[in-house]
């Protein structure tokens, strides 16, 4: 689906596509040099999981991506993120191969492909983990807790390993579609995560300590407002990043929030990329157009979506992806409270008034040219394209658009084609604006 300003600049397509096929103008992927310490960082994260779950050397306790992690880890527990796996299904591709065998199974072609393509490479015995960092499996949990701040069916995915391993499962139940989030709402969730601390004591052994707590949370605030440092950055021109960095870079944001490791490693990244602000060095070279992408990535097609934009010194700078790991909320002084709010500040969690003050606040603030919403077919939660939103924000700012479909892992529903002749269009619109 095209935004109806960018049909009209269909007949361009075929040119562009004919200026860019030469070899003289196949884009260069500017290689972060801290991606190797990122590296080294998530082969430790893993290993140390691998040895939790293969010795009984420690608790593995489950946690959804946006979830109590920070509870978890003042208990001990190796914490593992089943979306992570299902992101790394995605890029790795094979998720195409394992989502037949949970449809097979009675798990809908409809629902979440990052649960499909998990159920699948379990019922599978296949993972990426192991050609990356020789895990013959995931790691088996003792604990599995889920957030339904993002959906219902990360509920129903561990559900599915509470089945298979027969190990305890609690969760927090998070209010949706939330304008001002209030102390009733705050209070609610912090009681929510109090009460999870029965059932932790007993799975890990031991006693519930208030000021590990706090420790832990510090952290997590620190890694949080880094990762901000990281992603604001962008907002130099020429950006020093682009979107299609940030989906790999924010891998310890995601699962090693609370671990000062985490924090160390973007203290590195930041010094990095101000290096290449003050040289200006952008991530695109002779940047000439920024973009937003809103909603998922096409995890098959980060790196095809990265050139075809270089292609077109079409930088996209921003995300409401990446920036969903920012946490100011974990500043306050309660814990509890600080958890609480965080997890429910996320878009994903937020009224359509919010989403479009949001969206409007992000083109300014990095100077967006055009957006690309990824309508993904089995994420309704995350494609915010559905019910007008795109016109109702980009109307009135003059920002043309278009809207990809595809999935997050499900490369069926995707159209190479489709999402080439989109993007080049947007990208002529705005060549004809003089933008």
């Amino acid at each position: 689906m095209l935004s109806d300003g960018v049909l009209t600049f269909l007949p361009f397509v075929r040119r562009i596509r004919e200026a860019t096929v030469s070899e003289e103008r196949k884009p260069s992927i500017k290689k972060i040099r801290s991606t190797g310490a990122m590296k080294r960082l998530m082969a430790e994260y893993f290993a140390e999981l691998d040895e939790a779950a293969t010795t009984g050397s420690a608790k593995v306790a489950w946690c959804t991506s946006v979830g109590p992690a920070e509870l978890l880890r003042s208990f001990g527990f190796r914490v593992y993120f089943p979306e992570n796996h299902g992101a790394l299904l995605g890029a790795s591709r094979m998720a195409a191969e394992l989502i037949p065998a949970a449809n097979a199974f009675g798990y809908s072609p409809d629902i979440c492909s990052y649960l499909t393509s998990d159920v699948g490479s379990f019922l599978q015995k296949k993972t990426p983990l192991t050609p990356a960092f020789g895990m013959a499996s995931v790691p088996k949990a003792d604990l599995l807790i889920y957030n339904t701040n993002q959906c219902r069916d990360v509920q129903d995915w561990l559900a599915f390993y509470q089945r298979e391993w027969q190990v305890p499962m609690a969760g927090i139940l998070t209010p949706r579609s939330l304008g001002e989030i209030t102390s009733t709402h705050i209070e609610s969730l912090a009681t929510q995560h109090r009460e999870l601390i029965p059932l932790l004591e007993e799975v890990s052994g031991q006693a519930f300590d208030i000021d590990r707590l706090r420790e832990v949370v510090a952290s997590s605030f620190r890694c949080t407002q880094l990762w901000k440092k990281v992603l604001r950055l962008a907002e130099h021109k020429p950006s020093p990043l682009t979107f299609f960095d940030g989906t790999i870079h924010m891998g310890p944001a995601v699962v090693l929030r609370g671990d000062p490791r985490a924090e160390t490693y973007y203290e590195t990244l930041i010094a990095e990329l101000k290096q290449r602000t003050a040289e200006q060095l952008g991530a695109v070279d002779g940047e000439s157009y920024r973009f937003y992408w809103e909603g998922m990535p096409v995890w098959g097609k980060l790196r095809d979506h990265a050139e075809t934009f270089a292609e077109h010194r079409a930088c996209v700078v921003a995300s409401t992806y990446c920036n969903s790991w920012i946490f100011d909320g974990l500043g306050e002084q309660d814990p509890f409270k600080g958890m609480a709010r965080a997890y429910s500040e996320i878009f994903i969690v937020r009224s359509e008034e919010f989403k479009e003050e949001y969206l409007a606040r992000m083109v300014r603030e990095y100077e967006i040219d055009g957006i690309v919403f990824h309508d993904a077919k089995t994420c309704p939660n995350n494609s915010n394209n559905r019910y007008g939103l795109p016109g109702r924000v980009l109307d009135s700012l003059d920002v043309p658009h278009v809207v990809i479909n595809g999935d997050l892992n499900d490369l069926r529903m995707y159209s190479e084609e489709q999402a080439r002749t989109q993007f080049e269009a947007l990208v002529e619109q705005l060549h004809e604006r003089g933008s």
